[in-house]
């Protein structure tokens, strides 16, 4: 189980604010559509206090659950892609394992190799790993990033061979759409990093909630997380 420490200053999380910080990275809702489905279970709570639940609670229980974390395979699928942060582009820096593990996110102002390099920095700090296999497109920065900070990686290119992050791309981007905009980048990333985090719980690659079904697995993940404050 995750420390206490990690939920210092909180007594307890109510149960409204763990229904909502699960169900708003999980699902296709935007912070009205929680307001809404809070309100017909009795709880009426304004959609900005749902976004500010989100933001402060869903990188805390992200953090809590990282001892619980399975460590990510060899063969990582590297890639980059955008979004629009109050109206201007940004690129998200993102990766998954061979088993479909979201290894790390990063959102940055910039599609170069000073971004291409703190990802992969972020990523190998974070966790404690490096990759033996590193799979990418053709974007000219990344031989020279990897051959700095990953030298025993074998860096492969090949067209259509990624398309496993471009996938998981897809799903990202189809559950930001109902955000209706970003306004600041820490707002994209705690967003982005969360629907991380649902993912990789959802996918099985913690140890939390894997005597549930499928289908429960995430609720009961945060029931156990929760558990532990």
């Amino acid at each position: 189980m995750p420390p206490r420490s990690a939920f210092a200053g909180f007594r307890f999380l109510p149960d409204v604010i763990v229904v909502a910080v699960r169900l708003y990275p999980r699902f296709n809702l935007s912070y009205r559509d929680v307001e809404e489905l809070l309100l017909e279970r009795g709880v009426e709570v304004d959609h900005v206090t749902v976004f500010r639940w989100v933001q402060r609670f869903t990188p805390l229980l992200a953090g809590a659950a990282r001892f619980c974390r399975h460590s990510p395979g060899g063969r990582w699928f590297v890639d980059e892609t955008y979004v629009k942060v109050n109206g201007v582009r940004r690129y998200m820096y993102r990766a998954v394992d061979q088993s479909g593990q979201v290894i790390d996110v990063l959102v940055s102002a910039r599609r170069d190799a000073a971004a291409a390099r703190s990802f992969f920095r972020q990523a190998s700090a974070t966790l404690k790993v490096t990759p033996n296999q590193v799979v990418t497109d053709a974007a000219p920065v990344y031989p020279a990033v990897l051959d700095e900070l990953v030298p025993s990686a074998w860096h492969h290119i090949e067209r259509h061979a990624n398309n496993r992050i471009e996938a998981d791309h897809s799903q990202l981007k189809h559950r930001l759409r109902p955000t209706r905009g970003l306004r600041t980048d820490q707002t994209a990333h705690t967003i982005i990093a969360g629907h991380a985090f649902k993912q990789n719980l959802h996918r099985g690659h913690y140890e939390l909630g894997l005597d549930a079904p499928r289908g429960l697995r995430v609720a009961a993940a945060f029931t156990e997380l929760t558990a532990a404050i």
